[in-house]
């Protein structure tokens, strides 16, 4: 049955998976309470109203929600969910799942998982556009910034349910299903086994329903999970997959300057510090620039479209330009570091930075926002190759214009812009609409397909042609032996990306390609080096 308390649910509209439901620091959690037995004198029962008990202690705003009570059609009998009539149980379901911030589902597990009952209802209430959207090839929660937990009675011994059967019924309902809609679950209790427990036992359990309750005083995550979510929010904004090749490629310009000597570790170290936190900046200030493309945005993924802390509210503005702040005086103080430690002058250090760092965030940020005028794959390029590698030959004593970092530099800044190209592809429709112009919006799909192809090109043959030169040319010896067939593959890749599918998508398989590709002029020249 439905609860009786008033709602106002005529203004409840559930959120489209960009903003978590907004509520203010003065009103009280709202919980929704769904109890999914099939039979009204269960042991679920017993353990929603020892929930309850616990909640209504905490003071927060609790409704219930009994599927034993509800009249619906269990199945979806339409080749469209939007075709099926919505029942009025099934309507009001919905505005209290919209209005919930934290739900709470109790239900037996048999064989394996939930009874028919809950499954029907979460196949008719959790529908497209309403839990979920459809976008393209891919799918977009929009049920985000919720949380919920699971309460359920079992007979399967629990080793048995963890170890031998894997725990199919936490993994459907909380992973494959809420997961899916945006819903993170915060707890899982599982209480048996029920069929030979003792009145004791039972007892304990009816208490640890009331504790879980209880708890929901201080938010439906522990201080544990809170910090863990956070820490991990940070780990993911900061997108650290993307540093170790500019970390290759500063070790290789360090290597290459000491000719086989040691390295001044003071001036390594320093150096490395110095461009790690100044690619964090850079990388957070893109994620502020960016926000309005990264909100737009239904082809994201791992490579491209922004970490998206800030599109799904894991973090706050507030906390990502203090992020920024924090990054850029820790970069300071390495800079300071590093120039009372380098072998070369505190000018030519300081100098390199200095464009460095104002090359870096000017990726984004104003005045410069080089790549909203076209120039943001020429930017990344330059500072992922002769800017790290002249920072790591320079920071180590060696002279800015000689010839060897350049030379080296060369090939690796082509190899480049084949995967920063690539990157506008999957995010073009979100970029034009924000007036990014990147080469994917210039010129297209097949356009920057293009353009990847030629610098692929390019990078391969400009990497034979210094092999005769004498400094530069031992340091990419055999690079041949990778480059060319890794080239003819992406090069295949590209065309028949250009070929079958000329518009805005996710292009993982061929980022991988291109970012590979990168490897060679990078780990080669670090193999002779070492």
């Amino acid at each position: 049955m439905l609860d009786s308390s008033p709602s106002p649910l005529a203004s409840i509209r559930p959120t489209d998976g960009m903003e978590p439901p907004h509520r203010p620091d003065d009103t009280r959690l709202r919980v929704l309470l769904i109890l999914g037995h099939p039979r009204t004198d269960s042991f679920s029962h017993a353990l929603a109203r020892a929930y309850r008990a616990g909640a209504e202690r905490a003071g927060v705003e609790l409704r219930e929600l009994e599927l034993a009570g509800l009249r619906f059609d269990l199945n979806v009998t339409t080749r469209g969910f939007a075709d099926q009539p919505v029942e009025p149980d099934l309507a009001r379901a919905r505005a209290l799942i919209a209005w919930a911030e934290h739900l709470v589902l109790v239900y037996p597990t048999w064989w394996g998982t939930m009874p028919a009952l809950l499954k029907g209802f979460l196949d008719r209430a959790l529908a497209p556009g309403f839990a979920f959207a459809e976008e393209g090839r891919g799918f977009v929660p929009l049920l985000g910034g919720r949380s919920a937990e699971l309460l359920t009675t079992m007979d399967t011994p629990g080793w048995v349910w963890r170890w031998i059967y894997g725990a199919p019924g936490d993994k459907a309902i909380a992973r494959a299903t809420l997961g899916f809609c945006g819903i993170r679950v915060a707890h899982i209790a599982r209480f048996g086994p029920i069929k030979d427990s003792s009145a004791g036992q039972r007892r304990a359990w009816l208490a640890e329903a009331r504790r879980r309750g209880v708890r929901l005083g201080t938010g439906p995550f522990s201080p544990a999970q809170r910090f863990g979510s956070k820490l991990a929010s940070w780990l993911k904004a900061l997108r650290l997959q993307f540093y170790p090749m500019t970390w290759a490629a500063y070790t290789a310009g360090a290597l290459a300057a000491t000719a086989g000597g040691a390295l001044d570790r003071a001036a390594f170290w320093s150096g490395l510090l110095c461009l790690f936190f100044l690619e964090a900046a850079t990388v957070l200030a893109n994620e502020v620039v960016d926000y309005e493309s990264d909100r737009r945005n239904r082809n994201f993924g791992p490579f491209t479209g922004g970490s998206r802390v800030l599109a799904t509210g894991e973090l706050s503005f507030g906390e990502v330009r203090r992020g920024i702040a924090l990054a850029l005086a820790l970069a300071l103080l390495c800079a300071f570091w590093l120039m009372a430690a380098s072998g070369s002058t505190a000018v030519v250090v300081g100098g390199a930075l200095a464009l460095l760092t104002t090359l870096a965030l000017g990726y984004t940020v104003p005045p410069l926002k080089l790549c909203y005028r076209g120039l943001g794959e020429l930017d990344v390029g330059l500072t992922h190759s002769p800017g790290a590698i002249l920072c790591g030959f320079v920071f180590q004593g060696g002279a800015w214009h000689a010839g060897l970092p350049w030379l080296l530099s060369l090939p690796l800044f082509l190899a480049v812009l084949p995967s920063i190209t690539l990157s506008g592809v999957p995010d073009l429709e979100a970029d034009h609409a924000v007036g990014k112009r990147t080469l994917a919006v210039r010129t297209g799909v097949r356009g920057a397909c293009a353009i990847a192809a030629l610098s692929t090109l390019l990078a391969a043959g400009t990497a034979l042609a210094l092999q005769p030169l004498p400094k530069v040319g031992p340091l990419l010896a055999g690079i041949e032996y990778g480059v060319l067939p890794h080239a003819l593959l992406l090069l295949w890749l590209l065309a028949r990306q250009a070929r079958l599918a000329p518009q805005a998508q996710r292009i993982d398989r061929l980022m991988v390609v291109a970012l590979a590709y990168i490897l060679w002029f990078v780990g080669v020249p670090l193999a002779h080096l070492a």
